[in-house]
């Protein structure tokens, strides 16, 4: 994942490397970086976390995802992935 990208940034090379958002997907990711108040740095990780474990990208599981995040005061992509591993959604 690339660090720097800003989230639009981001969508966009995940669409490039062949992810397709639906137009409700995007406002989806908007919506949940709006409702938690979370950086584009904790949306990117939500959404990479979401494509990783759900295979596509699942708009409910993003959002609680993203929730439970901030929820835990978890403010790293590192962390982020370091917290899903340890409650077995990641491996």
């Amino acid at each position: 994942m690339k660090k720097n990208l800003s989230l639009e940034d981001f969508l966009l090379d995940l669409q490039d490397k062949g992810f397709k958002f639906e137009e409700d997907a995007i406002g989806f990711i908007y919506f949940g970086k709006r409702s938690t108040e979370a950086s584009d740095q904790m949306v990117k990780a939500a959404i990479e976390i979401t494509l990783k474990t759900q295979k596509s990208f699942d708009a409910s599981f993003y959002v609680s995802l993203l929730e439970t995040l901030i929820e835990h005061k978890i403010q790293t992509r590192y962390h982020a992935l370091d917290y899903v591993r340890k409650i077995g959604l990641l491996a």
